[in-house]
């Protein structure tokens, strides 16, 4: 049955990454994704120690860092008023890995989507808006969708969902979905910078806010926290109010505000924390954002979403590249992804109840540097603990997929940029 082996709706780090390795493994692959390019801002640029790994594993870590990036090794946060390191990679890992690579999303799925082309079985297939699934007797046997303004169908053994926290595919499927909950919002906005050495990303929390500034070389990738469904009173407040605060709780970008000079310099995200009760239908398997939206927090989004990648992979790819049904395999996956998800976002859940919730509601002002940080501050070994978790979280995966060896050699057109 089927045109293809598999189609992955999607573009996203979950989508490109299960389609490099499905191809990998000799399965007729195709990602579909909606927009012309990878080009958008305030999408998730932090490649964790657990994804370096697993492209070290490929045999890809050397050429995958040849692509613009910074290294950051030492995280650190300034609570009221006091700069805590709060995590350590340097000393936790791996040379090849003790760091967090800050590299747009942009250039790290055009990494991917070059190698993925290196497969005689891969293909890409940009401005390809999915309107539906394609269903016959309860089985997904493909997806109907307009691609270059032509609408057709594309009939495929397996469908791959991973078109993200707003998917289509998820609510056509008709799964159900548990809305954890978020007790914030977030402003996103760009400021200038100098390049520095040192990658030197920084939280700051004071009382009544919390402000994300993101090292991206030549400038700040700024994430301004306010109360669930607070976005118009904030802007009801003025963006001159706006400046002034950010400049106030944050000297290392008060000289750069004035860069800010309309909301449509912000974007808002509205953050959500969800998962999905079943992840899978016969013919149709969720990864990614649109299996689990993940907080913000931690910046673990895309590295979380990349295992699912992996997981599904390595229990579906070899008897996908035998023809047979994978069906019975897909509860597999779910399975085996389920309690790493459900544990990471009962820890974001917490922090977000205990920590930013409890902060976005204090009085305006400084606050009492907490325990933990405090123990932080003063024992550096326990600096690898929060490291290890935002590293590598809970059952991080390693590949066992097969390689099919279809590869084509690297070209001019795969080479890096």
């Amino acid at each position: 049955m089927g045109d293809l082996d598999l189609c992955i709706v999607g573009g996203g780090p979950a989508g490109m990454m299960a389609g490099l390795l499905f191809a990998r493994a000799g399965v007729r692959t195709t990602v579909l994704e909606k927009h012309a390019d990878f080009l958008r801002d305030f999408r998730g640029d932090t490649v964790h120690p657990s994804t370096l790994r697993l492209f070290s594993e490929l045999n890809l870590l050397d050429r995958l860092l040849e692509r613009p990036h910074d290294k950051l090794r030492r995280p650190a946060a300034l609570i009221g008023g006091e700069r805590v390191e709060i995590g350590d990679f340097f000393s936790a890992f791996d040379p090849r890995w003790n760091f967090v690579a800050m590299m747009p999303q942009w250039e790290f799925l055009d990494f991917i989507a070059d190698e993925g082309r290196r497969y005689p079985g891969f293909e890409l297939r940009m401005n390809a808006v999915v309107r539906d699934l394609l269903v016959d007797k309860e089985r997904v046997i493909g997806v109907s969708l307009q691609h270059e303004g032509v609408l057709e169908q594309l009939h495929a053994k397996l469908v791959i969902a991973a078109d993200g926290r707003e998917s289509l595919l998820r609510k056509a499927a008709r799964l159900p979905v548990r809305d954890l909950g978020a007790p914030m919002d977030v402003f996103w906005f760009r400021l200038p910078k100098p390049r520095t050495p040192e990658n030197t990303s920084t939280g700051v929390v004071t009382g009544g806010r919390v402000l994300a500034l993101l090292d991206r070389g030549d400038y700040w990738q700024c994430a301004y926290l306010f109360a669930k469904g607070e976005a118009e009173v904030v802007r009801a407040r003025g963006l001159v109010a706006l400046r002034d605060e950010v400049a106030r709780i944050a000297p290392p970008v008060a000289e750069a505000v004035a860069a800010l000079r309309n909301w449509d310099d912000l974007k808002l995200l509205t953050v959500r924390l969800d998962r999905l009760d079943r992840w899978h239908r016969p013919g149709l398997l969720v990864i990614g954002d649109a299996a689990h939206a993940m907080s913000p927090i931690g910046g673990i989004g895309i590295n979380v979403a990349i295992q699912d990648a992996v997981a599904a992979a390595n229990l579906l790819a070899s008897a996908m590249a035998r023809g047979e049904d994978v069906d019975g395999l897909l509860p597999k996956v779910e399975a085996r992804r389920r309690l790493p998800v459900r544990l990471t976002q009962a820890f974001q859940a917490e922090a977000q109840k205990r920590i930013i919730g409890r902060v976005l509601a204090a009085r305006e002002g400084a606050i009492r540097l907490p325990l933990p940080m405090r123990l932080l501050r003063r024992y550096a070994w326990l600096r690898r603990i929060p490291a290890w978790f935002l590293g590598f979280g809970f059952r991080a995966e390693h590949i066992s997929s097969p390689d099919a060896g279809l590869s084509r050699p690297y070209s001019d057109e795969s080479a890096p940029k």
